[in-house]
């Protein structure tokens, strides 16, 4: 396939400044989706801990209960996107970035803090919903938000490979929080883990965010940002109801491609430690070890995956991933089952099945959006596939395993997500190197490009 065209509005500059500022943006978004993803790494790798220590009742029930509640901060990601979203095309992405960033390191913080259930009772899960509810809501604004950022940042030739810093930062996120719960568990051991060491990654959370927060007060707004403030024929983002009506169309797209994206991600990276734990029978160490191993290499491999896409374009990467996902997930699944040797390889070759969307999720979901609804229409429809479908498939997957005692059922879920993303990637227009002033769903003469 040839290279689209990158295009620019007559008259206007490019969408950056210099490559400074375009450095410090890509460094200072990655660095708060980094805060986001640790959070969600230390609670993923880290459940059978807070399970012992803020739930009641057996192992088992305790786990779910863990689950579960990691599940109910995404139900309120919809309402974090209806708040924040239209603020930032309001009053710039910038300003909400700093503050969500705040907001979520903040409760990650707090985590760190609750009483065990053995010295307040129920009021110790009741307050770790409560934050994760706040870091659900915090997070309705932060990823939409910091794909933004950096898609109105890169230059449109570029966008894929300076968008794919942000899921580096993803990556190295989730990694860290990993990371962190596998040494203190090697050094203190399961008995000082289990009473309080599992408290201190938490505790981390809380510099990191200040220090995000400094990084980002310190930039200047988006240049296409500024220039659409600037421009005469400013439009007032809609509504949410003109909203739905107008942009429905990226709306359902991008909807239908976070559910592939969410139930493959949420299922491979949050819920694996628990599941090669509890249901593969590794230790608690080799659980956490082999999805480091695999992360470790999708680092590697997604700054040239989001590169590859400026020059192919973003569908060609999002269908070779979902089709390879969809004949491979089951064997890999079973080749995962065979002990830590195959479950190293198995997760290892499915996070390089699954590298190629999360490489191209800030260059594709953003330009999917005009500049006057971008930061909304990206969050509302992100956020509400993603509290729906990503955020409880932990849950759904455990939950099929104990109905129907079947451990490839977490993999029939995540065939049947690929298949929805496909059907939603036959209506996405190709944005690969065109400029952001433009609507991709607005040229009814033109037909979407078919790699």
């Amino acid at each position: 396939m040839e290279k689209p065209d990158t295009l620019h509005a007559p008259g206007h500059p490019p969408p950056f400044e210099e490559p400074s500022a375009l450095h410090r943006a890509v460094g200072a978004s990655a660095l708060g989706n980094a805060v986001e993803w640790f959070d969600y790494g230390i609670y993923a790798y880290g459940v059978t801990y807070i399970s012992a220590a803020l739930f009641p009742g057996d192992m088992e029930n305790a786990v779910l209960f863990a689950l579960a509640t990691f599940a109910i901060s995404f139900l309120v990601r919809p309402l974090g996107g209806l708040f924040w979203g239209p603020l930032g095309d309001r009053i710039g992405r910038k300003s909400v970035l700093a503050m969500t960033i705040l907001l979520m390191a903040g409760a990650t913080f707090a985590v760190g803090l609750i009483p065990s259930y053995d010295s307040i009772g129920f009021w110790a899960p009741t307050i770790l919903i409560i934050l994760r509810m706040l870091q659900g809501f915090s997070t309705g604004g932060e990823y939409g938000g910091a794909a933004t950022f950096m898609a109105e940042y890169a230059p449109d030739d570029r966008r894929g490979f300076y968008g794919s810093f942000l899921e580096f930062g993803t990556l190295a996120g989730f990694a860290s929080g990993a990371a962190l719960m596998l040494a203190y568990s090697l050094h203190l051991g399961e008995a000082a883990m289990q009473e309080w060491g599992w408290r201190i990654p938490f505790l981390i959370a809380g510099p990191i965010g200040l220090v995000g927060m400094y990084l980002r007060s310190k930039l200047e707004d988006t240049p296409v940002f500024r220039e659409e403030m600037a421009s005469a024929e400013r439009r007032t983002p809609p509504g949410l109801a003109a909203m739905t009506r107008e942009y429905w169309r990226p709306m359902l797209v991008v909807g239908g491609l976070v559910v592939s994206l969410n139930v493959v991600n949420y299922t491979l990276l949050s819920y694996m430690p628990t599941y090669l734990q509890r249901r593969i029978g590794l230790s608690n160490q080799e659980a956490l070890l082999v999805p480091i191993i695999g992360m470790l290499l999708m680092m590697i491999v997604v700054p040239f995956a989001g590169a590859l896409s400026d020059r192919i374009g973003r569908r060609p990467m999002w269908r070779w991933s979902l089709i390879g996902l969809l004949l491979l997930v089951v064997p890999l699944y079973m080749l995962i089952g065979t002990g830590f040797t195959g479950a190293i390889v198995g997760f290892t070759l499915l996070g390089l099945l699954y590298a190629p969307q999360l490489a191209t999720i800030s260059a594709t979901f953003p330009a999917m959006f005009p500049t006057a609804v971008r930061f909304a229409g990206f969050a509302i429809a992100y956020n509400i596939s993603t509290s729906i479908f990503g955020g409880t498939a932990p849950m759904i997957g455990s939950g099929l395993i104990s109905l129907t005692g079947d451990p490839l059922m977490p993999a029939y879920y995540m065939m049947l997500a690929c298949i929805v993303g496909l059907i939603a990637l036959h209506f996405m227009p190709e944005t690969a190197g065109r400029s952001l002033r433009e609507d991709p769903f607005a040229r009814t003469d033109e037909p979407a490009p078919v790699p």
